[in-house]
């Protein structure tokens, strides 16, 4: 499991970890705080981001990621920057075959997700274990 976390900001402090979930081939991505370009760069640089979301990036099991699940359930708001991150990672999973899925997606970014019509295009489940077919 593989742990950043950035300042804090407005009492939130952003956090990213990445596991394995209960069956082979899913990752799952904890999402915490403000999903916001300030908040994201805090904790790591664009390329270091890109590394840990790698599709190529075997799980711990060995087993090669064919599911990434966002966990959202702990991001109280998003900037575009962050939008631009979900939409972006989205469409390299779909380039490599990999499903995506935010999970958990409280009120105020399913606006954002709504507004911008990120919801007609990403999947999204209530909770994690839906997203994963528990």
């Amino acid at each position: 499991m593989t742990t950043h976390q950035g300042q804090v900001w407005h009492g939130a402090a952003f956090n990213l970890v990445r596991k394995e979930g209960n069956k082979a081939g899913i990752a799952i991505f904890l999402l915490s705080g403000p999903l916001t370009m300030r908040d994201m760069y805090a904790v790591q640089t664009p390329n270091a981001f890109r590394e840990m979301l790698d599709l190529q990036t075997a799980l711990p099991s060995g087993a090669p990621p064919r599911l990434h699940v966002f966990d959202m359930s702990g991001v109280p708001y998003m900037d575009s920057m962050g939008l631009g991150w979900v939409a972006s990672h989205f469409a390299r999973c779909q380039a490599k075959g990999v499903r995506m899925i935010a999970a958990g997606v409280g009120p105020r970014v399913m606006e954002v997700f709504k507004i911008t019509k990120v919801d007609t295009i990403v999947p999204i489940t209530a909770t994690v274990e839906e997203a994963c077919g528990d």
